[in-house]
């Protein structure tokens, strides 16, 4: 699998323009351009986001990572790369399409 490290500073929304970011930060020892790396155990909360479902308001507040297990972890949590699955969830769980990633500059190859 390869893919983009994700880390603190990247820029993730949801689908329809919320802006998600670590619940906590990262503050690991791992660091990718001064920003911690991110793990499957750095929660995400997203802002901002306007989605509605006819007419009631329905945001995205969270996205949920599924790291794979690729083998390449840091301090015991596997890192979070783009080609990572991922969904944006409202507040009742309900799937609502992946976030969207900015186009990172660190590749990342696992064999």
């Amino acid at each position: 699998m390869s893919g983009s490290l994700l880390h603190a500073a990247t820029v993730i929304g949801c689908p329809h323009g919320g802006r998600a970011t670590p619940a906590t930060t990262p503050s690991g020892g791992v660091r990718v351009d001064g920003a911690a790396v991110a793990t499957a155990a750095h929660p995400y909360v997203v802002t901002g986001c306007p989605h509605t479902v006819d007419g009631v308001p329905s945001p995205c507040v969270s996205v949920h990572w599924t790291a794979t297990t690729t083998g390449v972890t840091a301090e015991g949590a596997p890192v979070l790369l783009d080609t990572c699955a991922a969904q944006c969830l409202s507040a009742a769980f309900v799937p609502q399409g992946p976030p969207v990633v900015q186009a990172g500059t660190r590749k990342v190859t696992v064999r």
